[in-house]
């Protein structure tokens, strides 16, 4: 027997089996196999079982395509995002598929080219042909040619990391929380002042801990030092590092994220200023591997799987009521002391 025919065979007996094939096959009515198909609860165990074994003998698979135009959902979300070469999208990202199953649903991702109004719009477009219920948009940068985010109008929607939540429901990591509490913990060291290694200028989180640094020092009424400015990656942290290090009256860094402190660390080490006990250094996003940093990294955790739960329950919501409520969700932070803070070279905890 030709071992290709015989599988073509058996493919094409699967496309042929219907639902009548299965209710004939389980000794059940039509409404039964329709009811098991789509999870009713309502059907006796042992007879699930049965129609459950027909599906699988006669190998019938149920038109998810057919059930969804019928029930007038897809059960799908759409998820529009700049990047993801970030640890927080990442994260977020899949927080949000995590959330997405437990919920029963699945998402189709978009990531856009550019941060631009057109090409957000144009993924909304795009996202709208794939047939999802909802969207989700990661927007962690400002737009290059508008003020804020304007999405189309009808639209079920859930923002991560923005400043749209006059508008559209917005779900964020308490930035400034987290900010405050780092810096706060290196002046309640005993140092005289924080100085600061920010992310991109276009990025939102950035902004946020960037301000929140300058102003928890002003309302201690510490000096500011320059902002040293990075891109996220350990090799910004690492040329901020550098001129940090030649700095004498550095001695406590806030590194706007962990893959800049990774850099800041390996500078300090290779320009022989030891840390903790010259220079201390604060990170933000607890990811995984900071534990592992030498020396382990103190930082500001985040929770991202909190930060993906809210989007998709707040894009449910919508769902099950048709409206949509703006306003900013504020997901708390904490901060880890590990290893890398100590007091001051001959200062002492405040």
């Amino acid at each position: 027997m030709d071992e290709g025919s015989a599988a073509d065979r058996v493919r094409n007996r699967a496309k042929r089996v219907s639902m009548a094939d299965v209710a004939r096959l389980a000794g059940v009515s039509s409404q039964t196999v329709s009811r098991v198909s789509n999870g009713h609860p309502g059907v006796v165990a042992s007879t699930r079982q049965q129609v459950l074994a027909a599906m699988r003998e006669l190998g019938y698979r149920p038109n998810s395509a057919a059930r969804a135009l019928k029930r007038g959902e897809f059960r799908t979300i759409g998820v529009v995002l700049f990047t993801l070469s970030t640890t927080g999208n990442m994260r977020t990202l899949e927080a949000i598929a995590t959330s997405a199953a437990q919920e029963g649903y699945a998402i189709t991702l978009l990531p856009v080219a550019a941060p631009t109004h057109d090409e957000v719009r144009g993924a909304f477009t795009r996202l709208g042909e794939l047939a999802v219920d909802a969207f989700i948009v990661i927007m962690e940068v400002h737009l290059l040619d508008a003020a804020t985010v304007a999405l189309p109008p009808g639209v079920q929607v859930a923002v991560a990391d923005s400043n749209a939540g006059d508008r559209y429901s917005v779900v964020d990591t308490d930035q400034a929380g987290g900010a405050g509490a780092a810096v706060r913990h290196l002046l309640d060291l005993g140092h005289r002042t924080v100085w600061h290694v920010a992310g991109p200028e276009e990025s939102f989180a950035a902004q946020r801990r960037a301000d929140t640094w300058r102003a928890e020092l002003a309302g201690a009424g510490r000096p500011v030092p320059p902002m040293v400015r990075g891109d996220w990656s350990a090799d910004s942290g690492y040329r901020a590092g550098l001129r940090l290090a030649e700095e004498p009256d550095c001695t406590a860094v806030f590194a706007a994220n962990d893959q800049m402190a990774l850099g800041v660390l390996r500078a300090l080490h290779e320009k022989r200023r030891a840390v903790p006990e010259e220079v201390s250094v604060v990170g933000f996003d607890d990811i995984p591997e900071a534990g592992s940093f030498l020396p382990p990294l103190t930082t500001v955790h985040q929770d991202f799987a909190e930060v993906g739960r809210q989007l998709v329950q707040g894009v449910l919501r919508q769902l099950r009521t048709e409206s949509t409520e703006p306003g900013t969700t504020l997901v708390p932070t904490r901060l880890v002391e590990r290893s890398s803070t100590a007091p001051p070279p001959g200062g002492t905890p405040r």
